[in-house]
């Protein structure tokens, strides 16, 4: 399948340099360009890409901003946050906003090609190093429990169920079972659906 892809920045030597990179790819398809998250919402409307390329810190209309309200508006697409920055605060407001992973602008072009086609078929990202930092931030603060709705989602990730059919099973939308597994993989310091399932089992918060 040949996912659509818009890109999201606001500087035109980033975006020439990502298209460069992901028109390589045979099964990506960069259908438009956005210099603002103004911009981003009006082309996800017209364009409706599989995938949004976002990046955070843009004039106007910020890069969480701008996903929230593609998430709300136009259902079916994924935003995969691209940017330079890791803070906590910036980490948890694109999460918070629905963003379907996060991964930053050093990222290898095959790990960002794989993550592009994770997002795509609703699966959750971040990027090793933004996962690392969550994990030394888990480690130095007290420690978090997973809420109940977040161990129904690790347990259906567990028996195999994708986000959308999760989202079926317990009545809610996939952007919000992206959400919980987001925050889950922040909690457990972990980057991806199976290490959490292994995490949470071996700390006793899921059962086998």
């Amino acid at each position: 399948m040949t996912v659509r892809v818009l890109l999201v920045d606001d500087h035109p030597v980033v975006r020439v340099g990502l298209r460069g990179m992901l028109d390589l790819s045979d099964d990506l398809h960069v259908v438009g360009e956005a210099a603002s998250g103004d911009e981003a919402l009006a082309l996800t409307a017209t364009l409706r890409p599989d995938v949004v390329l976002m990046d955070l810190r843009m004039p106007g209309m910020d890069g969480a901003d701008a996903t929230a309200r593609i998430v709300t508006r136009v259902p079916g697409v994924r935003v995969l946050v691209l940017t330079t920055y890791d803070t906590d605060d910036d980490i948890l407001r694109a999460i918070e906003a629905g963003a379907a992973g996060y991964l930053l602008k050093d990222t290898p072009l095959a790990q960002l090609v794989a993550a592009i086609h994770a997002a795509a078929r609703g699966e959750s990202v971040l990027a090793p190093p933004v996962a690392a930092r969550l994990a030394d931030r888990r480690r130095t603060s007290p420690a978090e429990q997973l809420t109940p709705r977040e161990v129904e989602v690790l347990s259906l990730v567990a028996q195999g169920l994708s986000n959308a059919k999760i989202g079926r099973v317990l009545f809610i939308s996939e952007a919000t079972v992206k959400t919980h597994l987001l925050r889950t993989f922040m909690k457990l310091g972990v980057n991806d659906r199976t290490a959490a399932v292994t995490a949470a089992l071996s700390r006793g918060a899921l059962r086998a």
